[in-house]
């Protein structure tokens, strides 16, 4: 979405430059996925639910992976930051990812 952050569950939009000025230096201590497994930063995940994407005709499918996470203190419930192939970057919520093993 050019400039804009999306996240594709909510369809929440906030600028780039203000998502960085309010990342936390400090991760949460601790984030679990869908499934329960612990969550880290680098880690590869896939998606566990179609997710709409406002402003893009096409949705994000199950089992889409997603690389190289970042854990960002909890916004609304959007605790990960990442970048979907395809989509661009966004945050996510943990309870609709599975942690690849």
């Amino acid at each position: 979405m050019g400039s804009l952050l999306v996240c594709p569950e909510c369809a929440h939009e906030w600028a780039v430059d203000s998502a960085e000025d309010e990342v936390a230096t400090d991760a949460p201590v601790e984030v679990r996925d869908s499934a329960g497994n612990v969550l880290q930063d680098g880690d590869t995940v896939t998606i566990t639910k179609d997710l709409k994407v406002k402003g893009s005709s096409t949705a994000i499918k199950v089992g889409t992976k997603v690389r190289n996470i970042r854990l960002t203190s909890p916004r609304d419930g959007h605790d990960i930051d990442a970048k979907v192939d395809g989509f661009g970057s966004m945050y996510l919520k943990s309870s609709i990812v599975k942690k690849v093993l």
